[in-house]
This record gives C-alpha cells, sequence and structure tokens, in this order.
C-alpha cells in the first residue's frame, strides 16, 4: 500500500477536497499525514522518504525536512536535512518534488542517525541552503 497524506490520514482531514484552500489540503496540512511521504525529483526518481520535520522552536515553522535515502530495509540509510522551501507538494501524486538529481545526492550533506548535525549552527545551515538553493535566513 502506498504511503502519502491521504493514506496517513487518520482524522478525515482529507476527505472533503472541496474545501483544500481553507483548511487542511494542501495550504495547511496535518504533519502527521506527511511523515513517510514519498520525494522525487521532476525525472520521476525516488529521492526517499520524509522521516521527520525540524521546526524552529522561535519562529515557528518548519525549518528542515528530514529525508532517508538509500540503505535496505532502513538499515543503512543516509539522512538529509533539507530546507523546507526546497520541497514542493505534488498533489497530482500526494508526493513532495525536490529539484535536485539522484546521483547529486551522494554529494549532499547528510548524516546518519546516530551522527546529527547541529542544525542551529549557521555554517552547516549555510552549506545545507546553497546545496539545495534556497535562501538561508538568519534570525
Amino acid at each position: 500500500m502506498e504511503t502519502n497524506y491521504v493514506t496517513r490520514d487518520n482524522y478525515g482531514m482529507y476527505a472533503d477536497t472541496a474545501h483544500t484552500t481553507d483548511g487542511p489540503g494542501p495550504s495547511l496540512m496535518g504533519a502527521d499525514t506527511l511523515l513517510g511521504n514519498d520525494v522525487y525529483n521532476h525525472d520521476g526518481e525516488d529521492l526517499g522518504d520524509i522521516k521527520e520535520f525540524m521546526i524552529d522552536m522561535a519562529s515557528g515553522k518548519v525549518a528542515y525536512a528530514v529525508l532517508s535515502y538509500g540503505g535496505l530495509m532502513g538499515m543503512g540509510d543516509k539522512l538529509f536535512a533539507v530546507p523546507w522551501a526546497a520541497l514542493k507538494l505534488d498533489t497530482e501524486n500526494k508526493r513532495f518534488t525536490l529539484n535536485a538529481r539522484k546521483d547529486a545526492l551522494k554529494d549532499a550533506p547528510g548524516f546518519d542517525k546516530d551522527n546529527w548535525p547541529l542544525m542551529s549552527d549557521q555554517t552547516w545551515a549555510t552549506g545545507v541552503h546553497k546545496f539545495y538553493g534556497t535562501q538561508y535566513k538568519a534570525d
């Protein structure tokens, strides 16, 4: 079974698609329904899936989605903190898109589950945003 925000909707948030601009839907969505969603590039290549969200506690905004890619059955996966601004919701396919080549991810700033970077470090954040072509805004 495909995992996406519709299949993870345990509360009926997406049952009435006529109200997608006024409530739960593409403009306002439940975070738990987005965990596990697939991320593809524009060439249709699978880049991984969303494992976690990193929230800037000062602003209350999502700063990064942590993607998992590679490995076998969850073992040996490489994790990537992708700036939220780099991801676009693909409502037709019920997944996210990221403007990145699959082979370029081998050079992306990544980490393993036992060695997370200090994401609040401005040098680290600047490098991640530069890699994905998004603007880093330090408070």
